[in-house]
């Protein structure tokens, strides 16, 4: 574990040389996962690296969670409350659909959520460019392969350190780096609305998707639903469709 973390860690210092910026940033949430990436991009730049909390609508649990991942890490921080923000945004989106009456009721939670999602990932770019650091995505390895991630929001990063890491790799890794452990043991959730989980919405295990991803056999089920996740999300993880000029 020690040899892997100094692997990640140099990776991110070799990342920062090469595009010529100064540090690293990264949201908290949390959550495992930017728990795992702030201790991570700490180890690599104790003194250019940022934890960015950025609730909108975020529960108290998880914004103590979130401060205890800074004290843990004892990465630099600051708090972008976004709630008011996406609060009159989304309101005048709304607003202007139901004037026209082309508003969707089943839709709303999904575009609220993705909204929050878009915001928080344009308020890191902003205060990376400010810095003139990276943003770090915080994406694990069954993350990525089910596209379980809002498409220009917490998937919109510049480096991915933890993209080829399945969740119990990613436990394992913050259980070393001493994250603390109800986070690591804490279910996981994109704090999307009240009540919201990863598991209950991909509607399959993050362990299931992990024996799925290193071979091992699975119930046909569950198979169904990673390889439909994978399907349906494949425009995530590639390029922009380019339309070509015949010559």
């Amino acid at each position: 574990m020690e040899k892997q973390v100094d692997q990640i860690v140099q990776w991110l210092r070799d990342q920062v040389k090469q595009a010529g910026v100064n540090g690293l940033v990264v949201g908290i949430s949390g959550g495992l996962d930017s728990a795992v990436v702030s201790h991570l991009i700490q180890r690599a730049f104790p003194d250019n690296s940022l934890g960015v909390l950025l609730p909108i609508y975020t529960s108290d649990s998880n914004l103590d969670d979130a401060k205890q991942v800074v004290e843990s890490s004892g990465i630099k921080s600051m708090t972008v409350d976004l709630t008011e923000t996406h609060k009159i945004m989304y309101s005048e989106i709304k607003d202007t659909l139901n004037e026209s009456n082309t508003f969707i009721e089943e839709n709303d939670k999904l575009a609220g959520a993705n909204l929050r999602a878009r915001l928080r990932m344009s308020t890191l770019y902003a205060l990376a460019t400010n810095y003139n650091y990276m943003v770090v995505g915080t994406d694990n390895a069954a993350e990525w392969y089910t596209g379980y991630f809002t498409k220009y929001g917490d998937g919109g990063a510049d480096i991915l350190p933890l993209v080829e890491f399945t969740k119990q790799e990613v436990r394992d890794l913050a259980s070393y780096l001493g994250v603390p452990s109800h986070i690591v043991e804490k279910k996981p959730s994109a704090d999307l609305w009240e009540g919201q989980t990863d598991e209950d919405e991909m509607g399959t295990s993050y362990d299931t998707i992990d024996a799925y991803l290193k071979g091992k056999q699975i119930p046909e089920r569950d198979k169904e639903i990673i390889e439909s996740l994978h399907k349906k999300s494949a425009h995530k993880r590639e390029a922009l469709p380019q339309f070509k000029r015949e010559q």
